[in-house]
């Protein structure tokens, strides 16, 4: 039967050598098991072989992060947000894995205000026509590559791998590219407000 403890003695006990610490990351990997079954079993990416990768990375970073729990909730429930963030994390890189760069920037296919909301507001619309075209005239080829990856879901991870870059430069990149779409948009008339009322609508 797994024994929960309260925040002190989970972290004494996962500092400690021997059974104690034995003992207490076999309760902790029942009670992060179960949690991830129960966030992860409505996902069509996830199949339950993956759950003893998923544990084994989320104890071994919770095991490195020990000293910045700050005590402002249960240790059990710090712990669980962890391993959901490992899982997710994982599963975006598995799924953008086999997936192109070059073939999902080209994707002609894909059109924002199509797969839009039917109820979108009209203000949210022309934002949303001008930026792509803002993105597909007025950006280097790098940041336009970046930008329409990132809209699309590929995690940067893949993105900076894919580019051959690091995550610094990836930043930089991304950072560029959006300050300059921001720039040009202003140049065609929108504001500040007109941002506010396209994302909030």
């Amino acid at each position: 039967m797994v024994r929960d403890r309260d925040n002190d003695e989970w972290i004494k006990s996962l500092e400690a050598k021997g059974p104690i610490r034995e003992s207490a990351l076999a309760d902790l990997r029942e009670i992060l098991s179960a949690s991830l079954k129960s966030s992860l079993k409505s996902r069509s990416d996830y199949v339950d072989n993956m759950l003893d990768d998923f544990l084994q990375d989320s104890l071994i970073r919770i095991l490195k992060a020990l000293d910045q729990f700050q005590n402002r909730s249960r240790f059990v429930t710090w712990a669980t947000s962890i391993a959901i963030r490992v899982a997710m994390t994982e599963l975006r890189k598995r799924r953008w894995r086999d997936v192109s760069l070059e073939k999902l920037v080209a994707d002609t296919n894909f059109d924002p205000v199509a797969e839009a909301d039917d109820n979108m507001v009209p203000e949210r619309r022309q934002l949303i026509e001008a930026m792509y075209r803002v993105i597909n005239t007025q950006l280097t080829d790098k940041q336009r590559t970046v930008l329409l990856a990132e809209i699309k879901g590929m995690a940067q991870e893949e993105i900076a791998g894919q580019l051959g870059c690091s995550r610094n430069a990836l930043y930089k990149l991304s950072h560029d590219a959006r300050f300059r779409l921001k720039q040009e948009l202003v140049k065609i008339g929108f504001d500040s407000q007109s941002f506010a009322v396209a994302f909030n609508g």
